[in-house]
């Protein structure tokens, strides 16, 4: 018999080998209709697999925290039953559930498919789902499982690289995956979905591997949530940063530099108010700044193992008939800098910060806009340390990123990103040390956090803070990374208070990540309406009247709010006033400050904000305090 523990606190006995469902009958058959999958000491199970230990049980409804990534898991596998349908030929790549849906990765030869497609792929999801097809999962040997999946020649990769000698396959009717699972008990639970969108994957998303077609799509449990996903979908379209940075003449990609983004007026005014903030924040936090080469030696990159580890993702050149690598990542110059002079323990922490440019040589077809490039700024600091700073040091850090994140209003859970599973540098000892010194900092501070097993840098585990929006989507943006090994690989000491050489440990930080990527994250997050400490163009003044007079006194005006740090233009367009003030609400411009006669005359000006159709007369002085203060607070 065995003992399973409800989550009411009691206890009942089965015989081994019951099923979940079986367990579930004997509580209420109508929680059965409810129930997709079962969960047994943290371990998710079908309802028809056997349970064969005590533990804690729970069942998996809709409402649970785990039951959207099993409906969207589940149609993932729906998707991929009917493509190999309606495409016989299709070879199947992967399909995992996301954060707002799923996707699945086709090698379709040479099928081309165009969004119309879509709705014949839905159409036919819906008769599979009609047809109520039991999802059945079992265990069997990987020889079985390369005689199921023998046309496949992906799926025949993925079973070779499972460990073990045993793999988990899930049937629908005559369609057959390997998969961890669990997924639904039938077709039939799947009733409320919407394929999205068609993009490019390269297979394990490997430049060298074959481009294989991806089918996006979102499944829901109810209609009415999922017209509330495609509703925000459609907003999103509206906010899509590629197309506000074009309509604000923020930035551009020239052809010829693809994923190289170039700066417009308005967008490097943009940038460079983040940037000084940014250099304000540390330098009062106790960072000294420094800028190193963008181009290094081959020798620098093996000792940092970026050659061994990163070789493929940099660029390289030469000179002098030596090899060079363009810096994808700015901390081997920033030991550089600490190596340059001795160092006490009394210096220590040194914090480091750089606004660094780095190169890395992404996939073409991964490009996009802000948000994937091959040259970005990332906001980088290293710090170095000793082993009993370390838990003050990242308190600091975050206390920092709250100051940082809140001036945006954006919230963030953080993940713990532990060692990779291989091709990674170091004693275990050593990394298994550095990811408790996180969670302690973690714990000691507050903060909460989830694990990500397996996702730490080469070099060390980190923390990755996870950034969500006005549109409630999850960005991936600041980090901090606990490092034990390069310190060591440059031979970096410090002198200790009994006089002898010690290795400091680093910690790595960004807390935009990359300030390319924040701001395509910021673009979209207020649609182009930014805060007037970040605007382009914070004040617009509009003269009306006598153009010849007007003009002048716009000008004397323009120098005015010039000297006082305020971004300024002048629109003396020989339009009408109503027009002048649709055409800049669109280009979201924050103030439209109209000057007429007797504006002049008064030494006033009417103001009016964006997004209102108020306008209010302020003497010229009480203005120029009023947008003063707005920019030095960084008000929201």
């Amino acid at each position: 018999m065995i003992k399973l523990t409800f989550p009411d606190g009691s206890i009942k006995e089965y015989k081994k080998g019951i099923k979940v469902v079986e367990v579930i009958e004997s509580i209420s058959i109508s929680l059965k209709k409810k129930c997709l999958a079962g969960k047994l000491n943290d371990s998710l199970l079908n309802l028809e697999d056997e349970i064969y230990e005590d533990g804690n049980i729970l069942f998996i409804t809709p409402d649970s925290k785990e039951a959207f990534e099993i409906l969207n898991h589940s149609t993932a596998h729906l998707l991929a039953h009917a493509v190999s349908e309606l495409y016989p030929h299709a070879q199947m790549g992967v399909g995992p559930a996301i954060e707002e849906g799923f996707y699945y990765d086709f090698d379709l030869g040479d099928t081309k498919l165009n969004p119309n497609d879509l709705a014949k792929i839905e159409k036919k999801m819906n008769e599979i789902i009609n047809r109520d097809l039991k999802i059945e999962h079992s265990i069997v040997s990987k020889e079985d499982a390369k005689k199921l999946m023998s046309n496949d020649k992906y799926k025949l990769e993925l079973i070779d690289a499972i460990e073990g000698d045993t793999v988990n396959v899930y049937k629908q009717g005559e369609y057959y995956e390997v998969c961890r699972g669990p997924h639904v008990p039938s077709t039939r639970r799947i009733k409320f979905f919407k394929l999205l969108n068609i993009a490019g994957s390269y297979w394990r998303g490997d430049s060298k591997n074959k481009m294989l077609t991806r089918i996006y799509g979102t499944s829901w449990f109810t209609n009415e949530a999922l017209n509330e996903y495609l509703d925000i979908v459609e907003k999103r379209k509206l906010r899509d940063h590629r197309k506000i940075g074009k309509e604000l003449e923020l930035y551009m990609i020239s052809e010829f530099g693809p994923g190289l983004p170039f700066w417009l007026p308005n967008g490097y005014a943009l940038r460079r108010s983040l940037e000084d903030m940014w250099i304000e924040k540390h330098r009062k936090n106790g960072y000294v700044v420094i800028n190193t080469p963008i181009m290094l030696s081959k020798e620098l990159w093996e000792i940092s193992g970026h050659w061994d580890h990163y070789k493929e993702d940099m660029f390289i050149t030469s000179a002098d008939e030596s090899e060079y690598a363009i810096k994808p990542m700015n901390c081997p110059g920033a030991i550089l800098v600490y190596k340059n002079s001795l160092h006490s323990y009394k210096e220590l922490p040194l914090r480091y910060a750089e606004l660094g440019h780095v190169h890395r040589n992404e996939a073409s077809g991964a490009l996009n806009g802000l948000f994937r490039v091959r040259t970005f700024t990332q906001d980088d600091a290293h710090i170095l340390l000793r082993k009993d700073q370390i838990g003050y040091e990242i308190t600091n850090i975050l206390k920092l990123y709250d100051e940082v994140y809140s001036l945006f209003g954006l919230d963030y859970n953080i993940e713990l990103s532990t060692r990779p599973e291989e091709n990674y540098i170091g004693d275990i000892e050593v990394w298994n040390e550095a990811e408790e010194k996180l969670k302690e900092a973690c714990l000691a501070t507050g903060h909460n956090f989830k694990i990500n097993p397996g996702d730490g840098a080469f070099y060390g585990s980190k923390l990755d803070f996870k950034l969500k929006d006005s549109m409630n989507r999850i960005w991936q943006c600041g980090t901090i990374q606990l490092d034990m090994q390069l310190p060591g690989r440059f031979n970096c000491t410090y002198i200790d208070e009994n006089g002898n050489k010690e290795t400091p440990i680093m910690i790595h930080r960004a807390c935009f990540g990359s300030l390319e990527r924040f701001i395509g994250i910021i673009t979209e997050n207020y649609a182009g309406a930014f805060p007037t400490w970040l605007a382009p163009i914070q004040v617009n003044l509009l003269p009306v009247g006598n153009v010849e007079k007007q003009n002048e006194y716009a000008l004397k005006l323009k120098s005015l709010f010039e000297e006082h740090g305020v971004r300024v233009k002048v629109d003396a367009r020989e339009e009408k006033l109503g027009y002048r003030y649709r055409d800049n609400q669109l280009n979201k411009l924050n103030y439209q400050v109209v000057i007429g006669d007797a504006e002049r005359d008064s030494n006033t000006v009417k103001v009016r904000k964006f997004g209102s159709q108020e306008q209010i007369s302020y003497p010229l002085d009480e203005f120029v305090s009023l947008i003063k203060e707005e920019i030095n607070s960084k008000a929201r």
